[in-house]
C-alpha cells in the first residue's frame, strides 16, 4: 500500500496543505521546529486515529482554530481508500470512502504505518509501558481480532479498577461483582497474552536474520515474552486462565488495599537477548541500537505476512542517530519495498548513494515546495 496524498486543515502548524506523494521514497528537508515531523504525525494519524506525540486530540488542531482536518488517498491491491479524520473539541470523526466509521476499530488496518524515530532506539532499554505500546500498536494494525481483545481488555481493565476504588470507600459494596469482572477480565486477558506470544514469536522469526546480518553473524537475536505467570508461552489459553485466577487469588488483599488491579497483560514485558544475554541490561549501546533496528525492520515483512500489504515507513530524523553501517541496511531494507517518508535536515552521503529519486520536499514555517534540484 501506499498514500499517495495528503490534505491538511488546521493541523499543528498548517494551514490548509496539499501534497502529491510519491510511491518510492519522500523525503522531509528543513532545520527544526518547521513541520517536518507534524507531517508524519499527521501520516502516523491517519492511519491510527491518534497521534503518538500527545494524548489529546487538541493538541492537534492549528492555535485559534475550532477544529482540524486530516485526510488521504491510500492505495491498496484491492483499490483506492480515501481516508479522513475531523477533529474538535467534542471528539473526532473517522471516514472511509467518504462513509461514517461508528468504531475507530472499523477505520484502523485501512493505512498501516510503521514510525521509527529516534526515542524507538529506546524500545530495548526504556520502560515496560514503552515495550507494552509497542507491541499492542504495531500488532493492532497486523490484526483486526487483536484491536478488538485489547480494546475489551483495557476497557475491562477500566471497569475493574474503578470498582476496586469504590472497595476501598466503602467496605460492604458487593465483592461478588469484584468476581465477576474478574472473570471477565481473565478470559480477555488470556486471549491479549495468547495472541501477543503468538505474533511476538513471529516477530522474533523475522527478526534473528536482520540482526546477524547487521553484525556479520556476531549476534543471536532472542525475544522473549515476559509474564507474571511461570511458562506463560508453554500453555495454552485455558491453563493461561487457570493461572490468572491463581494469581487474583494470591494478590487479593493487595488489590483490595490499593484498589488497582496487580495481576495481567498491562503488567507484562518483553525481554531481548543477544548471544543468551538480556541486551538492556549487559548490552552496549551499539547492541541496543542494533536490536531495536533489528525489530523495526522486521515489522516490515512480518506486517506484509500477516496482511498481504507493505506497510508505509516513516523515518522521523532517525538517520541522524545511526552509523553508516546501520544507516545502510536501513536503507537497503526500505528499497524498492515499501514507500517511506524521511524527515532530516540535510540527507546523509549514505542516503544520497543508497535512495533512488527520493521525493524532496522543503518545508518551511508549515509551507511545502517541491525541491526539484539535487
Amino acid at each position: 500500500m501506499f498514500l499517495t496524498e495528503l490534505k491538511l486543515k488546521n493541523f499543528r502548524n498548517y494551514q490548509d496543505t496539499h501534497v502529491t506523494f510519491s510511491p518510492g521514497v519522500n523525503v522531509f528537508l528543513g532545520a527544526n521546529a518547521q513541520g517536518k515531523t507534524n507531517l508524519l504525525e499527521a501520516i502516523y494519524v491517519l492511519a491510527l486515529t491518534r497521534s503518538h506525540r500527545t494524548n489529546t486530540d487538541k493538541d492537534l488542531i492549528r492555535m485559534g482554530e475550532q477544529s482540524a482536518k486530516v485526510a488521504g488517498v491510500v492505495e491498496k491491491q484491492s483499490g483506492t481508500v480515501p481516508l479522513s479524520l475531523t477533529f474538535t473539541n467534542k471528539g473526532k470523526q473517522a471516514r472511509v470512502n467518504h462513509l461514517n466509521q461508528s468504531k475507530l476499530a472499523d477505520y484502523v488496518g485501512n493505512l498501516n504505518v510503521i514510525l521509527f524515530a529516534p526515542e524507538d532506539l529506546a524500545l530495548v532499554k526504556g520502560s515496560p509501558a514503552v515495550r507494552r505500546n509497542f507491541i499492542d500498536r504495531e500488532f493492532s494494525q497486523m490484526s483486526p481480532k487483536y484491536l478488538y481483545v485489547a480494546n475489551q481488555y483495557r476497557a475491562s481493565l477500566k471497569q475493574r479498577n474503578q470498582y476496586l476504588k469504590q472497595l476501598q470507600s466503602n467496605k460492604q459494596s458487593d465483592q461478588l461483582f469484584l468476581e465477576v469482572l474478574t472473570e471477565r477480565l481473565v478470559i480477555f486477558a488470556a486471549e491479549l497474552i495468547v495472541r501477543r506470544i503468538a505474533l511476538l514469536k513471529d516477530l522474533n522469526r523475522a527478526a534473528q536474520p536482520i540482526q546477524s546480518e547487521i553484525t556479520q553473524g556476531q549476534e543471536q537475536l532472542e525475544i522473549e515474552y515476559v509474564s507474571q505467570i511461570t511458562d506463560v508461552d508453554q500453555m495454552d489459553e485455558e491453563q493461561i486462565k487457570a493461572a490468572l485466577v491463581k494469581e487474583f487469588e494470591r494478590v487479593n488483599k493487595r488489590e483490595l488495599m490499593e484498589g488497582v488491579t496487580k495481576v495481567g497483560p498491562h503488567r507484562d514485558d518483553l525481554r531481548f537477548l543477544v548471544n543468551g544475554v538480556d541486551v538492556a541490561t549487559f548490552g552496549s549501546q551499539g547492541q541496543q541500537r542494533t536490536t531495536a533496528l533489528a525489530v523495526k525492520l522486521a515489522e516490515i515483512d512480518l506486517m506484509k505476512e500477516q496482511t498481504g500489504e507493505y506497510p508505509v515507513l516513516l523515518l522521523d530524523d532517525v538517520l541522524s542517530e545511526l552509523d553508516a553501517s546501520r544507516q545502510t541496511h536501513l536503507l537497503k531494507a526500505m528499497q524498492n519495498k515499501v514507500q517511506t517518508f524521511i524527515t532530516t535536515p540535510s540527507l546523509s552521503d549514505v542516503a544520497k548513494q543508497l535512495i533512488a529519486d527520493p521525493k524532496v520536499f522543503k518545508v518551511s514555517a508549515g509551507q511545502l515546495q517541491e525541491k526539484n534540484d539535487d
